[in-house]
């Protein structure tokens, strides 16, 4: 944990499948790094978490996220229509948006780069990978990367 850190991180994981949930959950508490991983299921559910309205008006259970882990395809709202209402909003474009999807479709890149996603990942199929994956990610946006307060 860098010096200007002293409390754990909030990574919001918009994520409807439950398996990846869980790989995700496993890789970040095997890290060395401190963080609060909120989990919410589609992009419906991300947005009322990002306003704090519904189930999460409570702020002190729905705090604001230092970066958003957010897949593309998922019900009601897909992670196209999330990443654009995040981007567009003053208030949550600052927030870093990292897409964490099976899709590796080139059009799927650059409409996601288009819409101003920091960074797109395509989900690794093997677990150990895809904990990997979830570890250097981590790794990069808190341990490298100097972020806004």
């Amino acid at each position: 944990m860098t010096a200007q850190r002293m409390k754990p991180a909030v990574i919001l994981l918009v994520e409807d499948d439950p398996d990846d949930q869980e790989l995700t959950k496993r890789a970040l508490r095997s890290s060395k790094l401190l963080n609060t991983l909120k989990i919410v299921s589609d992009g419906e559910e991300a947005l009322d978490y990002l306003y704090q309205r519904g189930n999460y008006a409570n702020p002190d259970e729905a705090p604001r996220p230092e970066l958003i882990l957010l897949d593309l395809n998922m019900p009601k709202l897909d992670g196209r229509a999330v990443l654009t209402r995040i981007k567009e909003d003053e208030n949550l474009r600052s927030i870093p948006v990292v897409i964490l999807t099976t899709s590796s479709r080139e059009e799927d890149v650059a409409r996601s780069y288009h819409l101003g996603v920091n960074s797109y990942i395509t989900k690794p199929v093997r677990m150990e990978g895809f904990i990997r994956a979830i570890q250097d990610l981590e790794h990069y946006w808190f341990d490298l990367v100097v972020l806004p307060s």
